[in-house]
């Protein structure tokens, strides 16, 4: 734990503090930011409070009375439910304004892990509860410099793993050999043992009607066959095997063995145009080092489609953060699924992924990620774009 830049983020966020609190591991965002044992054995409640000036304060049960032992600040022991309310009110004494791991109306369910009725009994003693959003995103989405050079490793080596596995279907569906999509997904998977890359799960290839579900996945019960004439989409993402590298994560677009269809490049040049309408908004802002919350993003790529007559095809966030986690606790490009006025902070990266899909005939997705930075040696603050950008549909 960062205790002093977690008092600076308090104090410059006019936060008197910040409230922890866990039980069963419910919040896994406060073992990362306290550096707790993510394993630890936890069967009863604990508290730890970050004022903004001042030591922490800790309240736990007496049967797990070491549970925080690895964090500063004074001790208090509970047993009874009357004492934890006792001690919890005493130890937030002098505070009022505290953030917690709460999202008004569950905005940010992302943040969302403290339950309503442990908020009540901190409102209860007078506190004005807040939302720890922008405080998560500082701790959980800004990279290192080290975490930025493990991004473009991760994008060096999937762009060319992608870029084999087009060759692989195209070479495939030429000789006459059997090829479906859980095929490519292996290829992938053998691929990144290769070249040194981690994956969750996934990557995925769909094919046909199959691209128009935006998270179809493929199984060797599934699969479909990919023969001349088949519209392609491919999502793929990796890391490196470190857990603190930042994944890389793009969806490309193609058609096999033919030109595309006037329908199939309207389709595609509206989400390319929809895509790149939100990097601008981005990257004006950033240029104009005017902050910017992920909702304005959206709202740029969403209009593009929306005017083209597309907006129901449009069922997702224009993107998400990307972190140690593929999709992090920073900003997303949302202004659909949720109103995410969460700022697209320096040096934390994030996907652009706008699509439209058509039910029972395609779908189309253009993804790529985004770096921001920060005013540096003299140096504009920017936001740029971390691999290659398709502009037209692929002819495999």
């Amino acid at each position: 734990m960062d205790l002093e830049a977690i008092q600076s983020a308090l104090r410059d966020a006019h936060l008197d503090g910040w409230l922890f609190y866990d039980h069963h591991h419910r919040d896994p965002i406060a073992y990362r930011i306290l550096g707790l044992d993510e394993n630890s054995f936890i069967s009863r409640r604990w508290f730890y409070y970050v004022p903004a000036h001042g030591a922490p304060k800790k309240l736990v049960h007496r049967i797990e009375s070491c549970q925080l032992d690895t964090l500063p600040g004074a001790r208090e022991m509970y047993s009874s439910w009357q004492e934890l309310e006792q001690k919890l009110e005493a130890m937030l004494s002098g505070s009022t304004k505290i953030a917690m791991q709460y999202s008004p109306r569950n905005a940010i369910m992302y943040v969302a892990m403290v339950d309503a009725g442990t908020v009540e009994l901190v409102r209860s003693f007078g506190k004005d509860v807040v939302s720890s959003a922008d405080l998560v995103s500082i701790f959980e989405a800004v990279l290192t410099e080290d975490q930025i050079d493990s991004h473009y490793a991760a994008q060096k080596k999937v762009d060319a793993v992608l870029a084999a596995g087009w060759r692989r279907i195209g070479d495939s569906v030429r000789a006459g050999t059997t090829i479906g999509e859980i095929d490519v997904v292996n290829f992938f998977l053998d691929s990144f043992q290769r070249e040194g890359l981690f994956t969750d799960h996934g990557p995925n290839c769909s094919v046909g009607p199959n691209s128009a579900d935006s998270h179809y996945e493929p199984t060797t019960e599934s699969s479909r066959a990919i023969q001349q004439g088949d519209f392609v989409l491919i999502d793929i993402w990796a890391k490196l095997p470190s857990p603190l590298a930042v994944w890389y994560d793009i969806t490309w677009t193609g058609v096999v063995g033919r030109e595309p269809t006037e329908r199939e490049h309207l389709v595609f040049r509206t989400v390319r145009d929809a895509r790149d309408a939100a990097i601008a908004t981005v990257q004006s802002a950033y240029e104009k080092n005017h902050p910017i919350p992920g909702w304005q993003a959206d709202d740029a790529a969403r209009a593009v489609i929306a005017n083209a007559g597309f907006g129901p095809e449009f069922t997702h966030r224009t993107g998400h953060n990307i972190a140690v986690s593929l999709h992090g606790n920073g900003a997303h490009l949302d202004n659909l699924e949720t109103h995410d006025e969460r700022l697209l902070l320096p040096n934390t990266c994030f996907s652009v992924e706008p699509g439209i899909y058509i039910t029972g005939e395609f779908g189309v997705r253009s993804e790529v990620n985004m770096i921001t930075s920060a005013p540096r040696d003299g140096q504009p603050a920017k936001a740029v774009v971390t691999g290659p950008a398709q502009s037209e549909l692929l002819r495999v």
